[in-house]
């Protein structure tokens, strides 16, 4: 029998994000609860930011026609705190002002205390020539009346809830969380806790794809129910399914996505609804299956989407961050879903090239190159917690101790 070609990521990531058409449900969430979210309406602003010409040095008030050259000797007349208000100021007069005080009427420029003298009777010197809007930030210079702020499809970080909240949003409209379920399949797996390291049978393994990937899909806002570890058994893997469906818009399995005689995911969710397995161009990484779980109702688009992980805890990691990140991203309404990758030097010789597309983990070093580690084995999970990120290596590519390569960080893709 012919085997299918493999696929490319640039081919299946386009067919997969087409099938995530974003969830409908959205919540007013407060502002300080929505980190990480996805905003579900453009923001506009109501005011201006700041809402009126201020101070940004502690000094004082000034018209700058009093003071042209230096040595000018004006009368203090109030002091302005920030939150209070001044009154006019006059030909001769200065006003002490605080940062974030309002500049009062008459003032057009302010001068910082170490560069005035203060004087008996209430004056003070102002040792240099004050030029006209010295130190003051303008109404509006951060953010107009009627501007969009934030727009539609934003992932939320603190720096967005902090402007958020600049122009008095306490709530902010978000996407629902996507309701995920997760399980594994496989009768060697194993749960930490359940049996102690000396007591493990032979051919068991600890289940570690559980833990990363449940930690995963938190980071990406989804509500994730564990279901543990299912059978390998046809009738089983059809009844988690089945149930998983009626409550959740993702399935998310890790392993039995291969061919073999023990991989029941691909006949069950078949039985259930619909199913592709792809064999993807990908280093950790090339099987990978979607899919949809009909929920037994005739409504079009009334199916539970299904995603297949391999079982290989490296291949896992990295499919998800490839595949299933920006899906759950996309499904939320998210705009950006992509990783930046940014050029930098490898530090290292890789001389045997891949027909498929490279994935692999490095560090960066004190001389601001990278380096690789030296197992690249999809089952060696050490490798993703000594790197720091990946080398997106292109397929038939060698590398060579001081080449240019595209590294895409960890901290930005698990973020």
């Amino acid at each position: 029998m012919t085997r299918p070609p493999l696929l490319s990521l640039d081919d299946a990531l386009p067919q997969l994000l087409a099938q995530a058409h974003v969830l409908t449900t959205t919540q007013s969430l407060s502002t300080f609860d929505a980190d990480g979210r996805v905003l579900a309406q453009d923001v506009v602003a109501a005011l201006q930011v700041p809402p009126q010409d201020n101070s940004s040095m502690d000094g004082y008030a000034v018209r700058s026609s009093d003071c042209v050259q230096a040595a000018a000797v004006l009368h203090v007349t109030q002091r302005i705190p920030a939150g209070t208000h001044g009154t006019q100021l006059n030909a001769g007069e200065a006003a002490r002002i605080f940062t974030g005080a309002p500049i009062p009427p008459g003032a057009d420029a302010v001068v910082m205390q170490e560069d005035c003298e203060v004087l008996e009777d209430g004056q003070i010197k102002v040792n240099k020539a004050v030029p006209a809007a010295q130190w003051i930030r303008r109404s509006g210079e951060d953010v107009t009346r009627g501007a969009k702020v934030l727009s539609q499809g934003t992932r939320l970080t603190p720096a967005e809830l902090g402007l958020a909240a600049s122009i008095g949003l306490a709530q902010l409209q978000v996407s629902a969380r996507p309701r995920v379920a997760l399980f594994s399949t496989g009768d060697e797996l194993v749960m930490p806790g359940d049996v102690a390291p000396e007591a493990m049978p032979a051919g068991a393994i600890y289940n570690s794809n559980r833990f990363f990937l449940r930690a995963m899909l938190q980071r990406l806002g989804c509500e994730v129910t564990d279901l543990g570890i299912v059978p390998d058994k046809r009738e089983a893997t059809i009844a988690a399914l089945r149930d998983a469906a009626q409550h959740h818009d993702l399935i998310l399995t890790s392993g039995g996505v291969s061919v073999g005689e023990e991989d029941h995911i691909k006949p069950s969710v078949e039985a259930l609804g619909e199913l592709n397995l792809w064999q993807l161009a990908i280093k950790p990484g090339k099987p990978f299956a979607y899919g949809k779980v009909n929920l037994g109702s005739h409504t079009e688009g009334d199916a539970c989407h299904f995603m297949g992980l391999p079982g290989n805890p490296v291949s896992s990691f990295v499919t998800f961050l490839l595949l299933v990140r920006p899906f759950v991203l996309a499904l939320q309404g998210a705009t950006k879903t992509d990783i930046a990758r940014t050029d930098m030097k490898a530090h290292f010789d890789w001389p045997r090239a891949d027909k498929r597309r490279e994935f692999l983990r490095v560090k960066r070093n004190a001389e601001g190159g990278l380096d690789l580690f030296p197992n690249q084995s999809s089952g060696v999970l050490t490798s993703a917690v000594w790197g720091d990120g990946v080398v997106d290596n292109t397929a038939g590519q060698t590398i060579a101790k001081g080449d240019t390569v595209r590294f895409i960080s960890f901290a930005e893709w698990l973020a």
